[in-house]
């Protein structure tokens, strides 16, 4: 099954009531990826009065998602932004909005609505992309069989991620996983063992 995906990461920037905010939108395929992004934005920003943010990881209806307010008032910032991330159908993304606070609050219902417009435009400006889900595969193999897993890697969008030599041959693989009973069937027909 394929999916919605950001084809690459969004920066927008809005004032309102003159408050600062700065959205990202980053594909993210993981919880470490989010974090990374995460600390990126609170180093690119250090003096920045908030960083909330929301992510949701895997397909848009099925996926894991988290959400930080970082300090505004409860269900203010996360939420907004990880409810218009749903709403756009799209997984693998995250959205952190920066806040530099202006001196005029926004009461909690100018929050909500200045969360969400962040979120907005940048998921609005995103090019999306088709994710093809993914698995990993080890195998343990002859020699004389690896040049024909690399030529069927080749002809089925298969990737050897890294290969270790020893008495055999350890291969790790990523190919889509629409491709795994494939790889299976040929496995079989070469004598090559599932590590």
């Amino acid at each position: 099954m394929t999916y919605p995906v950001p084809g690459g990461p969004v920066d927008r920037e809005l004032e309102i009531n003159k408050s600062r905010f700065i959205a990202w939108l980053r594909p993210v395929r993981s919880r470490a990826e989010g974090q990374a992004v995460l600390e990126a934005a609170r180093a690119r920003y250090p003096d920045a009065t908030h960083h909330c943010h929301a992510w949701l990881i895997g397909a848009p209806n099925s996926g894991h998602g988290a959400m930080n307010d970082d300090g505004e008032p409860s269900g203010t910032a996360g939420k907004p932004i990880f409810n218009v991330i749903q709403h756009k159908g799209v997984g693998d993304v995250m959205v952190v909005v920066i806040r530099y606070f202006g001196g005029v609050k926004l009461g909690a219902g100018g929050l909500v609505r200045a969360y969400a417009g962040a979120a907005e435009a940048v998921l609005s400006a995103m090019e999306v992309i088709e994710q093809v889900p993914e698995c990993t595969v080890t195998l343990v193999l002859d020699f004389a069989h690896e040049q024909p897993l690399r030529h069927w890697c080749d002809q089925h969008d298969g990737q050897l991620d890294e290969i270790d030599y020893g008495e055999r041959v350890r291969v790790r693989l990523t190919l889509p996983e629409a491709r795994v009973a494939e790889l299976d069937a040929f496995c079989a027909a070469q004598g090559m063992d599932r590590g």
